[in-house]
């Protein structure tokens, strides 16, 4: 149904007033068969058919511990004996081509062994994981031997506004399909409070509870505009605050999916943003608060080689105001590598507008892993000297440099190192390669003294 008509329907209930006698109007009876059904039925007929179920199952290994529940200590021991069990979750996902590609979220399918989707119609699919990306939480997955599925159209998310109409389809707590009415509540959404902390989702008070997760945001034309992902909730049921992921990311996601991608490729900012609130745009000298201030600047950044410098304030990417750090990263992340968008920015205090080239992070396609071969403790570690795209991956400080553990194989692994730390010294030896650990590994010591930098904080360990 159009939302003219449904606009229509709801009018003709109200009371008017005549111009010329100045009397109330008894209300006008219904005539048409959209004012007397008053339904969202079309709208769910056709699209709720592209919306699937979703059974995914793996095996988790698991280790008692001693130090578990310890803030500190659990971290580096997790020694014990291992179980393995399965664990089993319930989720949705859209039907987003006819040859059987399937948007989910990535905490539904991400690191599932077995995947069963089961259309509304009862037919069955095997699923498998082509592309995925933990920190989207986004998923794309392929349906063995599907073919001529009823695909959903994807809207433009940034024609979306406050007030929208929209419905959530999915399968909470395993029930079946449900369909919830609601309204767009707010637009790029992000922060501490939205379980994830990242990205610049859509909000909407349309119910959406556990096993919607992966689900459809449709509009009234039938449209997708959101993947739902997630809930704001102290009891664990809708509270009318839940989030989807915009259509336009999930545009980028297929995209890359039907090219062959098996990672998400990105174009990377090379930046590090802070908001500009009131404060900020009195000292910057701005009439209202508006854009994102640049910190800080990789020499390597695409920003950077525009001539702009921390302190510098960019204003909207590709015709689109930059609300927030993580919209600026929204904002580059629908974008196709390789592409050119205008920008506009306050540079040294003065308005201009340039056009930036999107790159791939630096070293992408050339990450040198080194294992590191040893008898003492720092055997079966595989490093790598930090790139821009390590950096980006391990969301590691600008100013990196070094090696960074990406894998603890051996004696190594019963350290408690985990991916993404960043070897800073080894027995009072500065780190700067990976060739320098490698040879400081190759020295017989009876005491091993290590500095391990982990998200900014310094650890020491000290290992016979």
């Amino acid at each position: 149904m159009k939302r003219s008509a449904l606009i229509a329907a709801l009018l003709v209930f109200s009371v008017s007033t005549s111009a010329r006698t100045g009397f109330a109007q008894v209300p006008q009876v219904p005539e048409t068969r959209a004012e007397i059904q008053l339904s969202f039925s079309p709208v769910v007929k056709e699209t709720a058919p592209s919306v699937v179920n979703i059974y995914a199952s793996r095996v988790v290994e698991e280790r008692f511990s001693p130090f578990a529940g310890d803030p500190f200590f659990s971290q580096f021991f997790r020694s014990g004996p291992a179980r393995q069990r399965v664990q089993r979750s319930l989720g949705s996902g859209v039907i987003v081509s006819e040859d059987g590609l399937v948007v989910s979220n990535y905490h539904v399918v991400g690191e599932a062994s077995d995947i069963r989707v089961v259309l509304s119609d009862k037919r069955e699919y095997k699923g498998e994981v082509i592309l995925a990306d933990k920190e989207a939480d986004v998923a794309v997955l392929r349906l063995d031997g599907a073919s001529d599925l009823p695909a959903l159209p994807l809207a433009d998310s940034d024609a979306l506004e406050v007030g929208d109409l929209v419905l959530a389809i999915g399968n909470p707590f395993g029930v079946g399909q449900t369909v919830s009415s609601g309204i767009v509540s707010g637009l790029a959404r992000s922060g501490s409070a939205i379980p994830g902390g990242a990205g610049s989702y859509i909000q909407t008070d349309a119910a959406i509870n556990p096993g919607n997760s992966g689900g459809a945001l449709v509009d009234m034309s039938g449209r997708l505009v959101g993947i739902n992902t997630s809930i704001l909730s102290r009891s664990g049921g809708s509270n009318g605050i839940g989030f989807a992921i915009p259509a336009n990311l999930v545009r980028e996601f297929t995209r890359q999916a039907e090219a062959g991608q098996t990672r998400f490729i990105h174009p990377w900012s090379g930046v590090t943003t802070q908001a500009v609130d009131d404060a900020v745009a009195e000292a910057l000298g701005l009439d209202r608060p508006e854009g994102v201030v640049l910190a800080e600047l990789h020499p390597q950044s695409p920003f950077a080689a525009l001539g702009l410098t921390a302190g510098d304030v960019l204003l909207s990417l590709d015709g689109q105001p930059v609300l927030s750090p993580s919209d600026l990263e929204y904002r580059l992340s629908i974008l196709p590598v390789g592409s050119k968008v205008k920008l506009s920015a306050l540079r040294a205090g003065e308005p201009v507008e340039l056009e930036l080239s999107l790159i791939a992070a630096p070293g992408s396609d050339k990450t040198q892993r080194v294992e590191i071969r040893s008898t003492g403790p720092l055997g079966g570690m595989v490093v790598a000297d930090v790139t821009p795209a390590l950096i980006d991956e391990y969301g590691l400080s600008l100013k990196a440099s070094g090696v960074v553990l990406l894998e603890a194989q051996g004696a190594s692994a019963r350290l408690g190192l985990q991916r993404g730390d960043r070897i800073v010294e080894v027995n009072n030896m500065e780190i700067t390669t990976a060739e320098d650990l490698q040879k400081v590994a190759r020295q017989r010591s009876s005491m091993w003294l290590l500095t391990v930098d982990r998200g900014g904080r310094l650890l020491r360990m000290r290992v016979r």
